[in-house]
């Protein structure tokens, strides 16, 4: 039987389109703001750049989760995970800005600083300029090695099904998550926790890890419910499939809401004056209005919601959830880093939004969404290797042909 030809959905080329002029009208923007303050560009531009950096690392851990595990959930948007991943070697090209303003962002980088604090001269071994650089290329390195190498060996299996060459895609995928889980830990403490280097929490990666794999679980699907309106998605998208994509949100969701939980239970029950001003900033004055639209939005909502069977079932009433759990996530990264930024980890900063805080946001996910539709718009956007979509896919082109 042969290959059916997979049409590719317009609604990619609009997103490359839109997605390019949306982030050359906020970086331009973002540029003025540069001349105008740069300590403030730096710290707009660390949020922004984080969270869709998220996106693409918590895509790539989907990929190989998918190759493991196997099911049509990640079968389907298997290429577009791929594709997130792909944008890692562009994401570390626009990490030079943050590497340009060290001593704006963090206090150990600042030579002064360093000489007159105790506590950060004993952890200056993990803490210095030239470690933080090459730890973040090997960050990147291990990322983007991984995204080429699953993406390749998966696209390489459409082209000519080889059992020896999807073993090796299993195991690869195992060690990666691993080797994933690990990276992503040291990164969370490098560009997050070290913003304020009196503090620590061995619960602070696991945060990033769970975030950014609901970021990317929620961006998925929204994308899917979108391109559920056009083929090819429309044949190989079941109710089943969003079925499942929504039982794993709610997964996310619930483990969120633990994570956080567990790190406010360990900090509260050890009240120590190491681990305590993280949450005495974080619950009183306009932060602590901040983490009440969490609790209500970033968990309750979404779990009352998500229990419904038919709702899960639905891509479009789906994709609601998904949307919002986006937006909580972007707000829950400021909640967790916002006052660090502004304090530098010292005293207590009211809540602070600035409008390059949004220009950050914006114009690096529009250059973002533009690099993602590219490398989308490079292969066919469904794995037809894997029999369980090529079967979807033929017989919706025989029943459209009879």
């Amino acid at each position: 039987m042969s290959t059916p030809t997979l049409p590719m959905p317009a609604a990619l080329g609009r997103l490359q389109r839109n997605g390019l002029a949306l982030g050359g009208v906020f970086l331009l923007a973002l540029v003025g703001g540069f001349l105008l303050d740069r300590d403030q560009f730096f710290r707009s531009y660390l949020f922004g750049w984080l969270f869709w950096l998220g996106i693409a690392v918590g895509c790539l851990g989907l990929a190989m989760l998918n190759q493991l595990t196997g099911g049509l959930w990640g079968l389907v948007p298997r290429r577009f995970h791929e594709a997130a991943a792909r944008t890692l070697p562009a994401m570390a090209v626009l990490f030079v800005p943050v590497l340009l303003g060290l001593s704006s962002l963090y206090v150990w980088a600042r030579p002064e600083v360093v000489a007159a604090d105790e506590l950060i001269q004993s952890k200056t071994a993990f803490l210095n300029v030239p470690f933080f650089v090459a730890r973040a290329a090997l960050y990147f390195v291990v990322w983007s090695g991984l995204a080429l190498l699953v993406s390749r060996w998966s696209t390489q299996q459409d082209a000519q099904a080889d059992p020896g060459r999807a073993g090796r895609l299993r195991g690869v995928s195992g060690v990666g998550l691993v080797a994933l889980s690990g990276t992503t830990t040291f990164a969370a403490i490098d560009w997050g926790m070290s913003l304020a280097p009196h503090w620590f929490s061995t619960m602070y990666g696991v945060l990033f890890i769970v975030g950014w794999t609901l970021s990317a679980l929620s961006f998925t699907i929204v994308l899917m419910a979108r391109l559920s309106r056009e083929s090819p998605v429309s044949e190989a998208l079941q109710p089943g499939t969003v079925h499942d994509l929504g039982k794993l949100l709610l997964a996310f969701t619930m483990l969120w809401a633990y994570v956080n939980f567990s790190q406010f239970l360990i900090v509260w029950s050890g009240n120590t004056s190491e681990e305590t001003p993280f949450y005495v900033q974080r619950l009183h004055g306009g932060w602590g209005v901040i983490a009440v639209v969490l609790l209500l939005f970033h968990f309750a909502l979404p779990f009352a919601l998500l229990l419904s069977r038919p709702l899960k079932r639905n891509a479009g009433s789906l994709a609601v959830v998904a949307g919002l759990m986006l937006v909580m996530q972007l707000v829950d990264l400021y909640w967790l880093i916002g006052p660090d930024l502004l304090t530098q980890g010292h005293g207590h900063a009211p809540l602070r939004f600035h409008w390059m805080d949004l220009a950050a946001t914006l114009g690096i996910g529009g250059l973002w969404l533009f690099l993602f539709a590219r490398q989308v718009r490079t292969r066919p956007v469904l794995p037809l290797g894997e029999p369980a979509v090529r079967v979807l896919v033929e017989r919706r082109a025989e029943a459209m042909s009879s």
